[in-house]
């Protein structure tokens, strides 16, 4: 007949099993949740760069009209629809390095 020897547990020992078991538990799913939020950082990374180049373009689009209505001949136009007249006798320079 064999004698069975009752084996004692240690409080330190349950600790460690303990802890060890916690971290097999939490381990993965800290990670899933670490990749969960890193996913939906990208997400909302991409939807502001889509909206960055959609107004960069608009931005873009504005600048050609401002350009256009700037420019010399358009002024010339609409000076004479108004009745104006160009005369190159009017224009003063005025140097400004002085």
């Amino acid at each position: 007949m064999t004698k069975k020897v009752k084996r004692r547990v240690l409080k330190g020992e349950k600790l460690i099993w303990m802890l060890i078991f916690v971290l097999l538990v939490a381990t993965p799913l800290v990670q899933v949740l670490t990749k969960a939020e890193l996913s939906e950082s990208n997400l909302e990374l991409e939807k502001l760069k889509k909206n960055i180049t959609a107004q960069e373009s608009l931005n873009e689009s504005l600048t050609m009209k401002i350009n256009e209505l700037a420019s010399l001949d358009n002024i010339e136009a609409i000076a004479e629809d108004n009745g104006l007249s160009y005369n190159n006798d009017n224009i003063k320079v005025i140097d400004s390095n002085n």
